[in-house]
């Protein structure tokens, strides 16, 4: 048994490094747009409206299936619910 450490869950369980970023940023996404609607109550029919998607895809999100969803629709329900992306990119460590 390791004790290895790891700076994320993602770095941890994906196989290779460009893996683990992609995760994190879904992630980051996810519980974002996750946020949003229970802040603002907003029902999935009213946010699958919002985005142009069905509501099943909603609940999807909602139950956190994050290997259902690619980096470029999740950016893009966060632009329809009136988010903003911002993305840093730095030298890892």
């Amino acid at each position: 048994m390791s004790n290895q450490r790891f700076a994320s869950v993602w770095d941890a369980i994906e196989d290779t490094p460009p893996e683990a970023e992609n995760m994190k940023l879904r992630s980051a996404l996810m519980t974002a747009l996750k946020s949003h609607l229970a802040q603002t109550k907003m029902s999935q029919a009213q946010a699958a409206q919002l985005f142009g998607v069905t509501q099943p895809r909603i609940s999807d999100l909602m139950r956190g299936k994050i290997n259902l969803f690619g980096l470029d629709a999740l950016v893009n329900m966060a632009s329809a619910a009136g988010l903003h992306v911002d993305m840093r990119i730095f030298q890892a460590a």
